[in-house]
């Protein structure tokens, strides 16, 4: 995906994406769950975010 396709669907300059994708600078909390409802992912998913389940909890 382009960045400016991204951008668009934000509604935030490409520049901003270009910097998250470097390191340069974070999105915030309310900027994550749209990208991760951009892209139907979990806030968990999308950080790459994997909890053990413990022992007494199914899934």
């Amino acid at each position: 995906m382009k960045q400016n396709t991204l951008a668009l669907e934000l509604h935030i300059g490409r520049q901003s994406i270009s910097a998250y994708e470097r390191g340069v600078t974070l999105p915030d909390i309310y900027l994550l769950m749209q990208i991760a409802d951009y892209f139907d992912v979990s806030l968990d998913e999308l950080a790459g975010r994997e909890r053990p389940v413990p022992p007494n909890r199914k899934k």
